[in-house]
């Protein structure tokens, strides 16, 4: 598994809340992954932990509080310039999920939340990297994945996802 490091590498947070049968995911409005369902997150600001950060994103784009999220995963992803002469783009990505959340959901200028059916994943609607990793985060397993994208940001050029255990048993379905 190819783990990036160092200054260049950009830390963000995505986060999910699933509940039986159901994921709560979020159809980006306006810059990075626009017209895509994703999770709830995003970079990591100075001073905060991955933890508080994921809090606040979640926050921001859905306005509700995650209760008692757990992290299950961490995804490097790689980007190849689309301009000659730029560098790569390398981000360091830890998911969170939850099962409860406080407050009440509401589109934001950032998403629109949708609740949607964990059998039925839109993934044509979703970076490509995604039909690789959420079997196991609906399944609630650990895992660590590493992606490299082609500067069309769409193709695949390499991809790796490794569980880590057997699941979060403890983690209410």
């Amino acid at each position: 598994m190819k783990v990036l490091e160092g200054n260049k590498v950009k830390v963000l947070t995505n986060s999910f809340v699933l509940q039986p049968g159901r994921v709560l995911l979020g159809m980006k409005k306006r810059g990075f992954g626009k017209g895509k369902y994703n999770g709830f997150g995003g970079k990591v600001e100075p001073g905060e932990t991955v933890l508080q950060a994921a809090q606040r994103e979640f926050s921001e784009e859905a306005c509700i509080e995650m209760n008692d999220p757990i992290e299950i995963g961490t995804i490097y992803y790689k980007y190849e310039p689309s301009e000659q002469g730029e560098d790569p783009m390398e981000l360091k990505v830890h998911v969170f999920v939850a099962s409860a959340f406080t407050g009440e959901i509401k589109e934001t200028e950032e998403m629109i939340p949708h609740w949607l059916s964990s059998d039925n994943i839109p993934f044509d609607k979703m970076w490509s990297d995604d039909i690789h990793w959420y079997s196991h985060l609906l399944k609630r397993e650990k895992f660590s994945a590493y992606f490299h994208f082609e500067k069309d940001m769409k193709t695949l050029r390499e991809k790796n996802v490794v569980l880590l255990n057997e699941g979060l048993d403890f983690l209410p379905q």
